[in-house]
């Protein structure tokens, strides 16, 4: 019977990761369990407390039972609503807002682990790292700069753990991810009677990253997590295709190949969980990101009359970022535990200059809260819910003088994340 139910978890974890619709606002997704949520994932790194752990840090397989799976599904509903402070869209004049940005969108996840001895263990994982999806109903006066952008990426990551004594445990995996790009904006043109004519870049590619993990057993009641994920380089390639009245009127608005390299950052995280009694437990997370590795994006023609030519730069000019989170679990009955958490979370965004409509993200404070239900020794549900502020952001965008308008006022944004994840050992 629980054959089955695993075989049923990643029947629908493939289905949907086949959709495609693992996009979320904020570029990095964090929601590769659902188990973390009500910790705000304060104690990624050291928790281990299903084998969603691959991801957090390999080497907590180790503190698994022989032999676990664990699959979950995190829904995610952004906000982000425009409020028009002086922009000025040129010759592709508009008034018009957006409506709504966000939308929303859900996050799969699934984890194997297998120990092949006491002290070795491999697994394999399913997950959406990266992701955005930004869209904008017409009319939109930023059209010029971004109509749409989503990123997708699909991660594979197989792992393997060892327990070097009863104190320490090491941990590695490698990363196969497919990342793939969609861009649409109204296209640049002369008169206002072409407006309507779009271009969207449709990029895919394949590429390899690593991962290491140690995980500490300081005391019987203290454990210390540390974990590093490396830099993947994706050379995104496909196609830009231009639609409308004015598509083919120059090499510029023609149909064609085209490419944009994009290395996302690399993360470090340092956890540590700590239990006070038999009651109250304590969780704590510091992570880094290595967003400076995008400092900006080349989009690049690759075929025609504009062959290596670069068509349009995001002037991204990230910078790296810190997040910070702390936790409580009660264990409110032998069956039943509640979490809690808080979060405070950087955006590599540095100023208002340099927020893009595609990415109008703000540093945000998570409020998590979730249970944890074990029905028996071998399976365990958790759910959370977080509800993430984020301040006024304000966006001053000047594109004008490429023909991209100039986008000057403020966004309304906030983010809720619903998840659940079942567990079971085998």
């Amino acid at each position: 019977m629980k054959m089955k139910t695993i075989a049923r978890l990643m029947s629908c974890l493939a289905m949907g990761l086949a959709a495609g619709q693992a996009g979320a606002a904020g570029f990095q997704l964090l929601e590769q369990n659902a188990s973390g949520i009500g910790n705000a994932y304060a104690g990624s790194a050291a928790v281990a407390e299903n084998a969603s752990t691959i991801y957090f840090n390999p080497a907590g397989m180790t503190q698994l039972q022989a032999r676990e799976a664990s699959a979950g599904i995190a829904l995610v509903r952004p906000t982000f609503k425009f409020s028009d402070r002086g922009s000025s869209t040129g010759v592709l004049a508009g008034t018009g807002t957006g409506n709504d940005a966000g939308s929303w969108a859900f996050i799969p996840n699934g984890y194997l682990s297998w120990g092949l001895t006491k002290d070795v263990y491999v697994g394999v994982g399913f997950g959406a790292p990266f992701g955005l999806v930004t869209e904008y109903d017409s009319p939109w006066l930023g059209g010029a700069q971004a109509l749409k952008f989503d990123i997708k990426t699909y991660n594979i990551n197989p792992s393997v753990a060892w327990r070097v004594n009863d104190m320490v445990s090491l941990g590695a995996g490698l990363n196969y991810q497919r990342m793939e790009a969609e861009y649409t904006r109204l296209a640049t043109v002369t008169s206002a009677a072409l407006s309507a004519t779009r271009a969207t870049l449709d990029a895919g590619d394949n590429s390899w990253g690593w991962n290491v993990g140690a995980l500490f057993t300081v005391s019987p009641t203290t454990k210390v997590g540390v974990s590093y994920r490396s830099k993947i380089k994706h050379e995104l390639t496909g196609s830009l295709a231009v639609s409308g009245p004015a598509a083919g009127a120059s090499p510029a608005l023609s149909t064609g190949s085209a490419k944009a390299d994009v290395e996302l950052p690399d993360t470090f995280i340092l956890s540590v969980v700590q239990r006070l009694d038999n009651k109250w437990e304590m969780l704590g997370d510091i992570s880094w990101t290595g967003w400076s590795s995008i400092p900006k994006v080349d989009i690049v023609r690759t075929a025609g009359a504009l062959s290596g030519a670069t068509v349009q730069t995001l002037d991204t000019h990230f910078r790296d970022t810190w997040r910070y989170a702390v936790g409580a679990n009660y264990r409110y009955t032998e069956a039943i535990k509640l979490k809690f958490g808080v979060a405070y979370d950087q955006t590599p965004v540095p100023d208002a200059q340099h927020r893009l409509v595609s990415l109008p993200d703000n540093n945000r404070t998570w409020f998590s809260t979730g249970a944890q239900v074990k029905f028996d020794k071998s399976s365990v549900l958790d759910v959370g819910v977080a509800y993430l502020h984020v301040p006024e952001s304000k966006i001053d965008n000047n594109q004008a003088a490429l023909g991209r308008g100039y986008v000057k006022g403020a966004y309304d944004a906030r983010v809720w994340i619903l998840g659940a994840q079942y567990s079971v050992a085998f």
